[in-house]
This record gives structure tokens, sequence and C-alpha cells, in this order.
């Protein structure tokens, strides 16, 4: 469904991404890990389009989105949950979903056809944060909540687009232990139905381990390892470069 072709980027003489080739099937969840400086996010913010590549391609079903801007690759069907929060601070927890579920439907801001859909649109907006536990908070500013309660927000924001792919960079950054089970969970629903595909940059490493059908390691920008949990996470390049191990 996915796939990066020699994605590369340069910032004046740095490769931070250097000629990364991965496919991405549906009904897998991918767990891209490194050190920090590794190129994680810089992968990520390539594939959405926050950053534009300097050599490469990214595909989506055999479709070149590369010259895409990220709100076109997000039409597309790439959705993608930050490390930093990116919300409406100022609306309601309602209206940030609402908003998400409008864009998804194509009404943007046509006055007359959200006011005639508003009740159905607030119900689909509301069975969202009955799943991120949000719903009491409903009628309260976005910006009121804290911050755990933001990145849960931000996903069901993420999961209102209903994209053919999902990116979580480490989504429960921040988050405190009571809260990051409701994301977590909602990741592995997304997973169970085996109809998207879903990338998640994360360090910690139970996580990985739980989620995880398989494992990309990246190095200075490189690609380093690609497989099975157990079998990367066992290599020596990991060992060494991702954990801190010395190996002979």
């Amino acid at each position: 469904m996915l796939e990066t072709k020699k994605l590369t980027i340069r910032f004046g003489g740095h490769v931070a991404v250097d000629a990364v080739s991965c496919v991405f099937h549906p009904g897998t969840l991918t767990a891209i890990v490194g050190p920090n400086g590794a190129g994680k996010t810089t992968y990520f913010n390539l594939i959405s389009g926050q950053l534009r590549a300097s050599a490469g391609q990214v595909l989506l079903d055999g479709h070149d989105l590369s010259r895409l801007s990220a709100p076109q690759r997000t039409r597309a069907g790439l959705g993608r949950a930050f490390q930093l929060t990116q919300l409406f601070p100022h609306l309601t927890v309602l209206e940030n979903v609402r908003l998400a579920v409008q864009a998804r439907r194509g009404m943007g801001l046509r006055l007359l056809s959200v006011w005639l859909a508003h009740r159905e649109l607030s119900e689909e907006a509301m069975a969202l944060l009955e799943r991120v536990r949000l719903a009491a908070r409903a009628q309260d500013a976005a910006a009121s909540l804290p911050h755990g309660d933001q990145r849960k927000l931000e996903v069901a924001m993420l999961i209102a687009l209903q994209p053919k792919v999902y990116l979580f960079d480490e989504p429960t950054a921040g988050m405190s232990v009571d809260e990051v089970p409701v994301v977590l969970d909602l990741i592995r629903e997304l997973k169970a139905r085996r109809e998207h595909t879903v990338l998640l940059v994360e360090h910690k490493m139970d996580v990985v381990r739980e989620l995880a059908d398989r494992i990309v390691v990246l190095h200075q920008g490189r690609l380093v390892a690609d497989g099975a949990p157990a079998e990367v996470i066992a290599s020596p390049v990991v060992q060494s470069a991702y954990l801190g191990v010395a190996t002979a």
C-alpha cells in the first residue's frame, strides 16, 4: 500500500535520511526505531509531506505522491499524528473532531451543507470522543485539556479522517501511566481490523514488542535493520546502535 523508494533529504552537507526504501503492507503495524537523531521523525515528515525530499519517491497504491503537498497527501489517504499535538486550541474538543469529520466528507466550510448535517456530524464526533474517553470534556476548549488528553484528542481527529495509512509519531509521549492504555488500545483496534497500514515511531521497547509485526531500524539516516521484532532486537547492529550494548 505504502512505499518509499530511495527517499532522501539533505540539509546542506548533512544527509538526514539516506536513500531509505521500504514497502509497508495493509493489515500490518511497523515500528520505526533508532537512537535520537536517527532520522525517524524526518522520515515521517518526508512521507506525510511536511518536508520535500531531495531525492526519491513516496507511493500510495502505486500512485506517486512526491510532488503533492501535505494536505493533498492527507486527502489521498495518509493520516499523521505528530510528536507535538496539532489542535485548534480555541475551539471545543467536539468542534476539533467535528472539523476532521467534515474534512473527510469534503464539506469544507460550506455553511449550508454543514448546518444541514450538523447533528449527524456531531453524533459521529461524539462517538469518537467516547472511544478515547473524552466525551465528558466535549464542550471544553482544546487548550484547557492536560497534555495526555490533548494526545487522545489528536488520535480521535486522526481516526475521524479514516486514512488508509496511519503514521503515529510517539503517540504516548508525555502521557501518564494511566493514560497510555487508551491510546494503545485504539492502535491495537486499528491493527486488528487488518484494513490499514500503521507506522509507529516509539521509544518504549515494551510497546514495540507488543504491537509491532515488523521493526525497521534507522541509524544516521540509513535503514540498518528490517524484520520480525525478535530477530531485529537481537541483531548486533540494533544492540549497538539502538540499545547501546557493546558487541564484539
